[in-house]
């Protein structure tokens, strides 16, 4: 079948066109005529032939002559053959109906080589004549083409394109057509190809497509359509420039369509909708603004998007109707949660004046609660983008703030009598305001003033968690400033923060609701005994012990709240041990030893490298307050063991072992679980706070050292023992770098007491004698420190010899 036609000319198809008759062939070209005419001697030629024929004759000095009788010719002019054309047009009209007739059978041949050859021929006779586009959409073949955009071949998949994109071309009725069915989604799916060239013919397809209207909104129904053209447009270097320039003027005539521009937003393509936004009508505005409103944009969008169309939407938002107000303030609540570039342009367009008057605003024509919700969301982000909002007048006259007392009175009146949301919204807005030391003072004072702190309270026992969540967050916020008032005001809702704190659902992991209870339960005074009394009475240590035994151990699942749920457990617990020395409290030291928590507390301070410092500096500090308790609670035998011979060296200790079963430093059978020794064998608790010794925060060197120093005091059987202790952790070296370092004057002064004790130990004195830094260091604590720094330095300094022992009345003297 193949070898019947070959689509190269009009007289090469004699298998199935009819013969052209000799009349319609031009004597000079012996093609057949597109435009004959007839000159004065009756002859008929082809026009464009004819005309040459005469310039011909002229230009070699000839008079004009008939081509055919040689007879000179008195005119040159031509007369139309009509009829002749007419009948030629039916006879082409004829056998191209046959030619395409052949073509379309050719298009349903397995053979990919004459289906090449038919949309070959199609391709041709478009080219020839657009009129020809018509009879293809006649003939019914567009769909039989758009059907090969499935063909397994590429190369015909390739020549469809390039076939129906010809047919399209300045033919709406052919755009028409080919838009029915599934066919664009198809078309569309090129898009993703792999092969650039289906690719580039597909896109130059569709914005043929999107030319004409209908289509062109079919193109933006077709899902993903919108996505894959956005990639494309912004994909310079992986496409090439046609195949970008097609894509980007398919979007453009997209953007005629509301829905269409949504998505391009939602793409990432947002221009189109803030042009719309600034040039379009009111109800246009409303409709982009709603739009906006439900888009998800990254902050460096917001920015972009604030810096165009910010100040707008704020007019609108000031003036406009209910309908467009409504639409305002929610794109507005999405764009304002940027960082405080954003918000600062909010700010400067003069946002927050009518927003506070909205929230406060009652009677006819206030805001409904709905889009009162809408507006403290957007106070709320602009409070967390951390704008300054102390230099911004709320009106003309007063000067008021949003951080002016009466302001902050009627945000906890608003608090206090409104739905849930605008609770929840407000509470945020406080929360935002309590975290930065630079406005904090100003709500605190605000709160004992209006006395709502027994209001705020109760918040932590609402129906929703959203509200009680952020009520715990803005009283951790406010309780280093009135924590003792906080303490009083929880009292009757201890046992529903423990309830929180206890539910778990160990899949889930750590709650954020749990965190900030935890949190604010670790904030309260530690010191405060009737509220450690409640907290034990409920069971509260109890339960947080048993949580951090489960978070070590892999029970509860970890998540990004285990760190924060870890320092206020670990704060709630250092609270039970400043409790411990208290007279009648023995029931605090059986919690601590049945609980496990000295050896818990030095697993605790394993958390060097994840950077949770708290957790290190309450766990060591509460260790120290263990310790000191272990020379009361250690049981020491009737008959004392002997004593034992020692030696020490700069770098460590030696010493004879001690009496089988005693404690060496506390004389007594000792344990770090029963009496809180940190000096037991084998329980790490030296060697870990010594490790602590070269944190970066001073606070955790302070309090390590605080709990090592409890091993050389007074408290201890035999503190030389416990500078052995130090000396076999290696940390002798750790404490005297602590007092050359000096850090701090805390740290100072604790350091020159632990070195003077260490020094004691007179092998450790003469090795340290020849370290000049230290010498230096204990001279700067004698001249520097205070009245009791300089009389340990005195002493420190005397046992390396460089003060003289005037009386030895001064030389070790005996504790009482």
């Amino acid at each position: 079948m193949a070898q019947e036609f070959d689509f190269g000319d009009d007289q090469s198809h004699e298998g199935f066109q009819e013969p052209a008759f000799e009349a319609f062939m031009c004597p000079l070209t012996k093609q057949v005529m597109q435009d004959p005419v007839s000159i004065e001697t009756g002859q008929t030629f082809e026009r464009e032939a004819i005309v040459k024929w005469f310039k011909e004759c002229r230009d070699n000095g000839r008079t004009p002559t008939c081509p055919l009788t040689q007879t000179e010719l008195r005119s040159t002019e031509v007369s139309p053959s009509i009829a002749l054309r007419n009948a030629i047009d039916e006879w082409r009209t004829r056998n191209e109906e046959k030619e395409l007739h052949k073509a379309c059978d050719a298009l349903a041949a397995h053979s990919d080589d004459d289906v090449l050859r038919a949309l070959l021929c199609i391709s041709q006779m478009c080219h020839r004549s657009g009129a020809k586009k018509n009879l293809v959409r006649k003939q019914g073949v567009i769909p039989t083409i758009a059907d090969l955009l499935k063909s397994s071949s590429r190369r015909v998949r390739l020549k469809s394109l390039e076939v129906l994109r010809l047919l399209v071309e300045d033919n709406d009725e052919n755009k028409e057509e080919l838009g029915k069915g599934d066919t664009i989604r198809t078309i569309i799916k090129f898009l993703s190809n792999e092969h650039f060239q289906e690719r580039e013919l597909a896109v130059s397809l569709l914005y043929e497509l999107s030319k004409y209207e209908p289509t062109c909104e079919r193109i933006g129904a077709v899902y993903g359509a919108i996505l894959l053209l956005v990639g494309m447009g912004s994909s310079k270097k992986s496409e090439n420039t046609v195949a970008v320039e097609k894509a980007e003027n398919t979007l453009k005539n997209l953007e005629k369509y509301e829905t269409n521009v949504k998505q391009m937003a939602e793409n990432g393509r947002l221009q189109p909708l803030l042009t719309k936004l600034i040039q379009g009508t009111a109800e246009v505005q409303v409709a982009m603004a709603e739009y906006l409103g439900e888009l998800t944009l990254a902050n460096d969008v917001k920015v972009v998007v604030a810096e165009q169309v910010g100040a707008l939407l704020v007019s609108i938002m000031k003036s406009g109707s209910l309908p467009a107000r409504e639409a305002t303030l929610k794109a507005l609540r999405e764009i304002s949660s940027s960082n405080e570039s954003g918000a600062r342009i909010l700010l400067d367009a003069g946002i927050l004046p009518p927003l506070v008057k909205d929230l406060f605003s009652v009677g006819a024509g206030h805001l409904p609660m709905r889009l009162k919700e809408v507006s403290a969301a957007i106070l709320a982000n602009l409070v967390a983008s951390g704008a300054d909002l102390r230099s911004i007048p709320l009106d003309d006259d007063k000067g008021t703030t949003l951080l002016s007392e009466e302001v902050v009175h009627s945000l906890l009146h608003l608090i206090s009598n409104t739905g849930p949301a605008i609770e929840c919204k407000l509470l945020n807005v406080l929360v935002g305001l309590t975290g930065s030391p630079a406005t904090v003072a100003d709500v605190v004072s605000a709160i004992r003033s209006s006395g709502a702190a027994i209001s705020l309270v109760q918040f932590v026992e609402a129906a929703h968690r959203e509200i009680r969540v952020e009520s715990l967050k803005l009283l951790r916020n406010v309780s280093p400033y009135m924590g003792a008032e906080l303490a009083d005001a929880l009292g009757g809702h201890l046992g529903s923060l423990l309830r929180v704190v206890s539910d778990s659902d160990d899949r889930s992991g750590v709650t954020e609701e749990q965190a900030a209870a935890v949190g604010l339960l670790g904030d309260l005074p530690e010191r405060d005994l009737n509220l450690t009394r409640q907290l034990f009475d409920l069971g509260a240590f109890r339960t947080l012990a048993s949580k951090l035994v489960e978070l070590r151990r892999g029970s509860i699942r970890g998540n990004r709240l285990a760190a924060p749920f870890t320092e206020g457990a670990v704060k709630v617990l250092y609270r039970v041990t400043c409790a411990l020395a208290q007279q009648h409290e023995e029931e605090y030291v059986e919690f601590a030893r049945e609980a496990g928590l000295a050896p818990l507390m030095v697993e605790l301070l394993q958390q060097m490298s994840s950077g949770l410092d708290t957790v290190q500096l309450y766990s060591a500090m509460a260790l120290e307050n263990l310790s000191l308790q272990s020379r009361r609670l250690t049981a020491v035998p009737d008959v004392p063991p002997p004593p034992s011979l020692m030696c020490a060296c700069f770098g460590g200790g030696k010493k004879q072992a001690a009496a089988p079963g005693t404690c060496r430093v506390h004389g007594g059978f000792c344990s770090l679980r029963e009496t809180f020794c940190l000096a037991e064998a084998g329980s790490k608790a030296v060697e870990r706070l010594v490790a602590c010794l070269e944190h970066a925060d001073a606070r955790v060197v302070e309090a390590a050292l605080a709990a090592l120093s409890t091993l050389l005091g007074d408290g201890a059987e035999n503190a030389t023992e416990g500078v052995l202790v130090l000396g076999d952790a290696e940390g002798l070296r750790p404490v005297v770098e602590v007092l050359v370092d000096n850090r701090t004057e805390a740290l100072q002064r604790r350091a020159v007491w632990a070195v003077e004790r260490i020094l004691r130990v007179p092998e450790i004195a003469q090795e340290v004698a020849v370290d000049q830094s230290v010498a230096s260091a204990l001279v700067e604590a004698y001249r520097n420190g205070d009245a009791r720094t300089r009389q340990t330095a005195e002493r420190a300094l005397r046992h390396l010899d460089r003060i003289p022992n005037f009386s030895t009345a001064f030389h070790h003297p005996k504790a009482p």
